[in-house]
C-alpha cells in the first residue's frame, strides 16, 4: 500500500489535491470535500506531534491489540471505522484553505519521515517500533 514515507506517493497525493471540488461526490462517510481534507489535516497533525489525542483507559489496555489488527495487514481501513474525536470534522470548512494546510503538512511530513520517532496515537503500544504516524498516512491515500 502507498504511504507518505515514499516521496513519489506524497507527490501523487499533492497532485490530486487540486482536483477536489466543493461539489466532489463523497465516496464514503458523511463529510463533504472540505471536511474530509480537514480530517486528513488533523491526522497529519497528530502524526507530526502537533496535537495529541486523549487516551481512554480502554485504549491503553486494548490499544496494542487493536493497532496490530488495524495496521498489521496493510489493508485499507474498513468503512465506518471509529475515529478519535479530535479528528471528527462537523463544522463548515473552506476547501482552498484546507487544501493549502494539507499540502504544507504533506511536505513537512515527507521531510521528517525518515527521522520520525514514535508520536502520540490513540492505539499505540509503549513497545511498538517505528512511527505510529503510519495510521495517518493510510487515511489520505
Amino acid at each position: 500500500m502507498k504511504n507518505l514515507f515514499d516521496p513519489a506517493a506524497a507527490a501523487e497525493i499533492k497532485a490530486r489535491l487540486p482536483n477536489l471540488r466543493p461539489e466532489s461526490e463523497r465516496r464514503w462517510g458523511t463529510m463533504n470535500a472540505a471536511q474530509a481534507v480537514a480530517h486528513c489535516v488533523a491526522g497529519l497533525e497528530m502524526a507530526l506531534g502537533d496535537t495529541r489525542p486523549r487516551r481512554a483507559l480502554a485504549g491503553r489496555i486494548f490499544g496494542p491489540i487493536v493497532k496490530r489488527l488495524a495496521l498489521g495487514n496493510n489493508a485499507p481501513f474498513r468503512r465506518n471505522t471509529p475515529t478519535v474525536p479530535e479528528m471528527v470534522v462537523a463544522d463548515a470548512r473552506e476547501l482552498d484553505a484546507e487544501r493549502e494546510r494539507l499540502s504544507g503538512l504533506i511536505d513537512r511530513f515527507a521531510r521528517r519521515a525518515a527521522p520520525l520517532t514514535r508520536t502520540a496515537s490513540s492505539a499505540r503500544s509503549p513497545r511498538s517500533s517505528g512511527p505510529s504516524s503510519y495510521t495517518s498516512t493510510r487515511i489520505i491515500i
